[in-house]
C-alpha cells in the first residue's frame, strides 16, 4: 500500500481536479500500484505507451531527445498523451530513486475519459500547458 492517500493524490492531478470523491475512489481502485527500482526506465521516448502513471513516492528524471527536461516527484504524472492518441511516448522517464506509481491501463483510462467529459477538457488544458513549456527556449 502507498504511503500516501491515492484518492487525495489523484484529486491533485489537474485531469481529475473537481471530480467527486466517489469518482476518484473508482479511479484509485482501477489503478495498479507498482514499485520500480532506482534506474528503471518507466517510459521510453518513441515506444508505445503502456498507461498513465501517477508517482506516489520517489523521483524520476524526464528526458526529451536526450536532453534533461524536468524532474517528477510525488503527485506528478506522465503517460497521458500516448494514452489519447495511441502514439509513441514523447519522453523517457527514468527512476532516480525507488519510485512507486499508480498506473491506469489505456482501456480503463479511455473508459474514464469517455464517461467523464470534464476529464477530457482538463486533459486538453494540461497537454497545451506541457506543449507550451516544452517549446520554450531553455536560454530564456
Amino acid at each position: 500500500m502507498a504511503r500516501h492517500d491515492p484518492v487525495r493524490m489523484l484529486a491533485g492531478v489537474p485531469l481529475f481536479e473537481g471530480l467527486s470523491k466517489q469518482d476518484l475512489t473508482k479511479i484509485a481502485k482501477s489503478a495498479k500500484e507498482v514499485t520500480h527500482r532506482q534506474g528503471a526506465v518507466l517510459a521510453r521516448e518513441g515506444q508505445s505507451g503502456l498507461g498513465f502513471f501517477l508517482i506516489t513516492d520517489g523521483t524520476a528524471g524526464v528526458k526529451v531527445g536526450g536532453r534533461t527536461a524536468t524532474r517528477l516527484g510525488s503527485g506528478d504524472f506522465f503517460g497521458e498523451i500516448s494514452l489519447l492518441d495511441g502514439g509513441p511516448r514523447t519522453a523517457t522517464v527514468t527512476a532516480e530513486t525507488e519510485v512507486t506509481t499508480l498506473g491506469l491501463t489505456p482501456w480503463v483510462f479511455k473508459r474514464l475519459v469517455d464517461s467523464n467529459p470534464s476529464i477530457a477538457s482538463k486533459l486538453l488544458k494540461v497537454m497545451a500547458e506541457r506543449l507550451r513549456a516544452s517549446s520554450k527556449d531553455p536560454r530564456q
